[in-house]
């Protein structure tokens, strides 16, 4: 699947993240027929990670670029700068002046509404969602985004497609404890899945084969 299907994921991988927002977000851009890329898809210590990563922007026409955790919330937490640092690299290249990236389109999702500015004023002016760190709300923020970017048409009402990766999700355990026929090994295997692992239980879920 090529530039024209291709998204890329930038975001936090911390464990709260990855299960609330991360893994919702993978499912949706799979059941609208989209490619995710992530930097977590393959590991290479011989690979620099920063062009690992660009490599992996240049072969997406979209983005998705959450940074709800640019502000610290505790003493002593830094915040995030990978994020930004990265939407950076992907807004360069559209404007590059290379016909390829022209195309490029990109979300911003932060947690609440304009929280970037006193971090990030340069994107003032930028149109950004909220998901207030909430998946209900995630949901809500990507179904409009495919509708008004992506023009997806006749997506599934946001509230339906929660239902279906809750679904998603408790299938996948009852499937892996009817594998492996022992509970302690099935939520084993749950709670330590690696992203491309799971991108592949979905796309079982949709019948979708592509390759990344």
């Amino acid at each position: 699947m090529g530039y024209e299907k291709n998204i890329f994921i930038n975001c936090p991988f911390d464990a709260e993240f990855i299960d609330n927002l991360l893994k919702p977000t993978l499912f949706i851009i799979l059941k609208n027929g989209f490619n995710p890329r992530i930097s977590l898809e393959f590991f290479d210590s011989g690979q620099s990670r920063i062009l690992k990563i660009t490599e992996i922007i240049k072969q997406c026409q979209y983005s998705i670029h959450d940074i709800s955790k640019v502000k610290s919330r505790a003493i002593n937490e830094f915040a995030r700068m990978n994020m930004p640092f990265e939407l950076g690299i992907d807004y360069g290249l559209r404007y590059s002046g290379k016909k390829t990236f022209e195309t490029k389109q990109f979300l911003i999702l932060e947690a609440e509404k304009y929280e970037y500015m006193p971090a990030l004023s340069d994107i003032s002016g930028f149109d950004t969602k909220a998901h207030k760190n909430e998946t209900k709300e995630l949901f809500k923020c990507l179904y409009s985004w495919f509708s008004e970017t992506l023009k997806i048409n006749k997506q599934d009402p946001p509230g339906k497609i929660i239902d279906e990766f809750m679904e998603f999700n408790s299938r996948l355990l009852d499937e892996k404890l009817d594998q492996l026929q022992d509970e302690t090994l099935a939520l084993d295997y749950i709670q330590h899945i690696t992203i491309p692992e799971y991108i592949q239980e979905i796309k079982g879920q949709f019948n979708f084969k592509n390759e990344i």
